[in-house]
């Protein structure tokens, strides 16, 4: 008389699937991993299909994917895009830091925020491998810090898009409105690094039209960001970082605005903490005169312009703009 077999429980079988990929440096076949890895094989000596059990599998795959488990595929060594007899398996590395690398549960703690202020769509891959080895430790993390829980938001559409490019150092195509222009142009650039400033995010690139680097505000980017099928050396992203944000404090130490501040107001308590004290009011480095336009006009009568001359001709015309649309008397 034969005996019913008892199911794994969906989440058991994973489990068990993750276990078994990351215990192999070479790789299990699918057929290894469907008559040795329990939740498979009862399902297989109970009679379940090939067809069914290999549905399952891929299924399991892509719900492990989802939940950060890196399942890679091996083809065969003589030619690795035939994966008919593909093996798989979880890379220790990916799980893994170097064993001389220790942490502090503060220290743990804080690196796990720090991940945790991005989301996964955000995250490089290699931020995200790192997160991943972190969490992989299994130790105690400081319960105070871990109480908080930043977050960083990318809202420009162009964000993810340019990640990915410069990620895989493609050149990108892209419609860039540049203030004072009626119509966008498009830029064909080698994506090398995106930087945040002054709560803007920008890209820095070599901007193949015109052979040179240039900075890109991504909220001045008003379409689609294409990945062409172009390539270019990795080693150019070196460093680009530090260029992109040295560049943009360099353009902001050189215009500075002084500026009449209302005590107490929303303006005050933004302004000031990129403020240096001035005899008549503050001093602030900005680096666009349209972006920081725009911010100083949302104020109101909180801020006047003192100088320069350029930056309070263009507030004076979006308030004016601003009173013209709502039918204000002139």
């Amino acid at each position: 008389m034969a005996t019913a077999s008892v199911k794994t429980p969906p989440e058991e079988r994973l489990v068990n699937l993750v276990v078994a990929l990351t215990a192999t440096d070479q790789g299990l076949t699918k057929d290894t991993i469907l008559a040795g890895v329990t939740g498979y094989r009862e399902q297989r000596e109970a009679g379940a299909s090939k067809d069914a059990l290999e549905k399952m599998f891929e299924r399991d795959k892509e719900n492990l994917r989802a939940l950060g488990v890196p399942i890679e595929t091996i083809g065969d060594w003589a030619d690795p895009d035939d994966l008919r007899e593909a093996r798989y398996r979880v890379p220790a590395a990916e799980y893994t830091l170097p064993h001389d690398l220790e942490f502090s549960p503060a220290e743990l703690a804080l690196l796990t925020l720090a991940g945790s202020a991005w989301s996964e769509s955000s995250m490089s891959v290699e931020a995200r491998a790192g997160l991943r080895k972190i969490r992989a430790l299994g130790i105690p993390m400081d319960a105070h810090i871990q109480g908080f829980a930043p977050r960083l938001r990318t809202g420009d559409a162009a964000f993810a898009p340019l990640q990915q490019a410069i990620e895989h150092s493609r050149v990108v195509t892209f419609p860039y409105l540049k203030p004072g222009e009626s119509a966008a142009r498009t830029r064909r650039v080698r994506p090398l690094a995106l930087a945040e400033y002054e709560g803007r995010w920008h890209v820095l690139a070599h901007d193949l039209g015109v052979d040179q680097e240039r900075t890109f505000l991504l909220s001045r980017i008003v379409g689609a960001v294409t990945a062409t099928r172009e390539h270019f050396d990795p080693a150019l992203r070196r460093g680009a970082g530090e260029r992109a944000l040295s560049g943009l404090q360099d353009v902001a130490a050189r215009t500075v605005a002084l500026l009449e501040v209302e005590p107490g107001t929303e303006a005050a308590l933004r302004l000031s903490r990129r403020a240096s004290p001035a005899g008549q009011g503050l001093r602030v480095p900005y680096v666009d005169v349209h972006i920081f336009a725009d911010e100083l006009a949302s104020y109101g009568p909180e801020v006047r312009v003192v100088e320069p001359s350029s930056l309070r001709d263009a507030v004076i015309a979006r308030l004016r703009g601003a009173r013209d649309r709502h039918g204000g008397a002139s």
